[in-house]
């Protein structure tokens, strides 16, 4: 199997080259990748959930400074981080909850001073602090053993030795099991979440309406079949979503699949719109106060749909929902394509004449990928947890992001 450096970087290559379409398989290879590193790392006895959170930040600050824009792969890296604070907190309020039981069951005719029991909120304190020096296993090594007595034999002695080597050992074992189990339901879920999603579809579309959607989207067209299987009868309006025409793509499918279809230009939204009951659309990412990150060309059916009171349903599982705000300086929101999916150079080949007085062509080309589509506009977000009000987002993300994981960094080394 390669050592976790290789796969790191074959997977870094690929995310500069754009290699891989679209946020859910990016999604889903990035848990598989982290997964093999915590399944590679090496973590000591002490400080086991920070060892494993500072790898995840290493290897989650090449994958982002690699594609920017892709912001999948940085929601993935904070949902691992996510899931490894959550399983340390776990196996933290469980040990010592265990450790107060024991105390009580084995010396119940003892003093009370002689075996203090932790209240909720040290309980809570405790557990807090594993991710910080002193880790959990000092904490516990260094509070009074209730159940000890002195011992005499030197026998007795190499027993308790061993017993807290395995006791270490097992822990460690445990966190890495839970921690690698709960990325397997991650990746699980990133699979089926367009199913998830397609479920929902019979309580949205009824019979005889018409959809508007624009672009290409395997979310979108799940949902549409899903709602035709039920035995709805609607027609769809597509947007083609010049000028890469993935429209034309999801036309040809959703005829294929049996829906009737009209494929229209984007330019004609705004005439068509009217006539439209609901516009379901993808999203490429939802930021943390709903806004969302579109295909370019969405915001202009946003505006139409608002105008005409109808209304505008985003569809999106939890992978594409991100933590961070559009302001915050670690969004891109955008990158430029080529021109060349605009324009023939040949055909415009005496506009890009660079033999001007001025050193610079006369003709400039801006070929944007995405839209931002601010809350505001949006009627309903669809994820794979159910619907949900633009106004509700910041809370549904909050379940599933750490605060301190928002800035993902490795820790700077230590001097001496």
């Amino acid at each position: 199997m390669p050592d976790t450096h290789t796969l790191v970087n074959e997977f870094v290559i690929k995310l500069k080259k754009r290699k891989i379409e679209g946020s859910q398989a990016t999604a889903r290879q990035t848990a598989e990748l982290l997964r093999s590193v915590i399944s590679q790392q090496r973590i000591p006895y002490t400080n086991q959930a920070g060892a494993l959170i500072d790898a995840i930040n290493a290897v989650g600050e090449q994958l982002i400074s690699a594609n920017h824009v892709e912001l999948a792969v940085g929601n993935i890296v904070r949902r691992v981080l996510h899931i490894i604070r959550e399983e340390d907190l776990s196996l933290a309020t469980a040990a010592i909850a265990g450790l107060n039981l024991s105390g009580v069951s084995d010396d119940e005719d003892d003093d009370e001073r002689d075996h203090p029991v932790l209240s909720a909120a040290a309980v809570a304190a405790a557990a807090r602090s594993t991710l910080r020096p002193p880790s959990l296993q000092t904490l516990l090594e260094d509070m009074p053993d209730p159940a000890a007595v002195p011992q005499t034999s030197s026998s007795g002695g190499d027993s308790d030795g061993k017993s807290k080597s395995a006791d270490k050992s097992s822990r460690s074992r445990k966190l890495k099991h839970d921690v690698i189990e709960a990325v397997n339901e991650l990746i699980q879920d990133i699979a089926t979440c367009h199913e998830q999603i397609a479920e929902q579809a019979v309580e949205h579309i009824h019979q005889n309406e018409v959809i508007l959607t624009l672009g290409s989207s395997k979310t979108v067209m799940e949902f549409l079949c899903a709602a035709k299987e039920k035995k709805r009868s609607f027609r769809v309006f597509v947007a083609e979503g010049a000028p890469r025409y993935q429209g034309h793509v999801l036309a040809k499918e959703l005829v294929a699949r049996g829906l009737q279809t009209t494929l229209i230009t984007d330019s004609a939204v705004f005439a068509m719109i009217s006539r439209v009951n609901m516009v379901i659309v993808g999203a490429h990412a939802v930021m943390a106060n709903g806004g969302v990150i579109a295909p370019v060309g969405l915001n202009m059916v946003a505006l139409a749909a608002q105008r005409h009171a109808v209304p505008f349903v985003v569809l999106a599982g939890s992978h594409k929902l991100c933590p961070l705000y559009p302001h915050n300086p670690e969004v891109l929101l955008n990158e430029l394509r080529s021109p060349s999916e605009l324009l023939d150079f040949g055909e415009f080949s005496d506009c890009m004449d660079f033999g001007s007085a001025t050193g610079s062509p006369l003709l400039h080309v801006v070929n944007p990928t995405f839209d931002y589509v601010p809350p505001k506009l949006v009627s309903l977000f669809i994820t794979d947890t159910g619907g949900h009000n633009p106004s509700y987002m910041y809370r549904l993300i909050a379940d599933y992001y750490s605060a301190d994981d928002l800035v993902v960094q490795r820790r700077p080394a230590s001097g001496n």
